[in-house]
C-alpha cells in the first residue's frame, strides 16, 4: 500500500531542521526500499518548510514504525503531519499500477 506523508516544520524550525538532517537522512536510507519519492517542501524564499514523502509499505503499522523512529518528528521538527492512502500509477514516466 502507498501512503504519501505531508509533513510540516513547526515555526522557526529551520535552524533544528539542519541540525537534525544528517540523522533523516540515514534513517532514509535505512528505509530506501520503502521510498517511491521524498523531498522538501520549500517556502516562497527557497527555505525548507517541511517534507513530502510517497512510500509503499505492506500495512498502516509499518509505516507507523518507520513514523516512531523518524528524527524529525522525534526532535519535533514536523509539527504537522498528514496521512493519505495513496495508489501509485506512474513512476518515472512509467506505469507501475492500475
Amino acid at each position: 500500500m502507498q501512503y504519501i506523508i505531508r509533513a510540516y516544520d513547526g515555526s522557526d524550525m529551520l535552524e533544528m531542521r539542519m541540525s537534525v538532517r544528517p540523522r533523516h537522512l540515514k534513517n532514509m536510507e535505512r528505509v530506501k526500499d520503502h521510498v517511491i519519492c521524498a523531498g522538501g517542501l520549500l517556502d516562497d524564499e527557497g527555505k525548507m518548510k517541511g517534507s513530502v514523502l510517497v512510500m509503499d509499505f505492506e500495512d498502516r503499522a509499518f509505516l507507523d514504525k518507520y513514523l516512531d523512529s523518524e528524527p524529525y518528528i522525534m526532535e519535533k521538527v514536523w509539527e504537522k503531519v498528514e496521512i493519505e492512502s495513496m495508489n501509485v500509477v506512474i513512476v518515472n514516466g512509467k506505469k507501475i499500477g492500475s
